[in-house]
């Protein structure tokens, strides 16, 4: 393995293996990016290959443009996606992507994660959002590219920023999470999982249940970021 992309290769592969460490991937589903801003270049998991062997060798280095840079193996049919963003989103270091179950099932619904308890508001102050579907024109083109463009459009639309919302549901698809490096990324991924199972039972508990009201998720949110953080400090 290349000397010069070693410790990249490495980051990526650590980040893979806690994707399914925890539970968050089956099989060779899913997968976990790690950017180099300095070089201009990103690594990722090969495709289809099954995490029990899988090596830092096997990680695949490319540039936002997609070119491969240093891999024997194909890279991840979502590379194109992961190269979108970090083209577009410069202060991101690093992606997941999963079909974990609860987050598939509220984007196979198409709806938003409502914000019910204060797990959700220690993370974020909103709902979490659920792109709508492709449309059949971006479908059937550069696909995975266009997957990067849906979601940047998304936030957009909605008036959310990326760098507090570090993650979205891609309708009829499944979750994408990101944050300032790899291991971000997978916590990210968690934590959706986590809240979409609270959303669920939640909502099976009370269909009516109210959303957690502004105070607390202010408290919660503010307790965890920003200049007077203390929980967890």
């Amino acid at each position: 393995m290349s000397s010069i992309y070693s410790a990249l290769k490495q980051e990526c592969y650590e980040a893979n293996m806690e994707l399914n460490a925890l539970g968050l991937v089956i099989y060779t589903f899913g997968n976990v990016s790690a950017v180099d801003r300095k070089k201009g270049v990103f690594a990722i998991k090969p495709s289809g290959v099954p995490y029990e062997i899988l090596t830092p060798e096997d990680i695949v280095i490319l540039d936002y443009n997609n070119t491969i840079i240093e891999g024997e193996l194909r890279p991840s049919s979502d590379t194109k996606t992961h190269a979108y963003l970090y083209k577009n989103w410069n202060d991101i270091g690093g992606i997941a992507h999963t079909h974990a179950m609860y987050s598939v099932a509220w984007a196979q619904a198409q709806k938003d994660i409502p914000i019910f308890g204060t797990t959700h508001a220690d993370h974020l102050t909103s709902d979490i959002p659920c792109a709508p579907p492709m449309s059949d024109e971006l479908i059937k083109g550069n696909y995975e590219h266009n997957t990067g463009i849906q979601i940047i459009d998304c936030f957009k639309d909605k008036g959310l920023s990326h760098t507090e919302v570090e993650m979205i549901l891609i309708g009829n698809h499944g979750p994408f999470t990101w944050g300032i490096d790899a291991a971000k990324a997978v916590y990210n991924s968690k934590v959706l999982e986590t809240v979409a199972q609270m959303a669920t039972l939640t909502l099976q508990i009370n269909p009516n249940a109210p959303k957690l009201k502004e105070s607390l998720i202010k408290k919660h949110y503010e307790r965890k970021h920003g200049k007077n953080a203390y929980y967890g400090q």
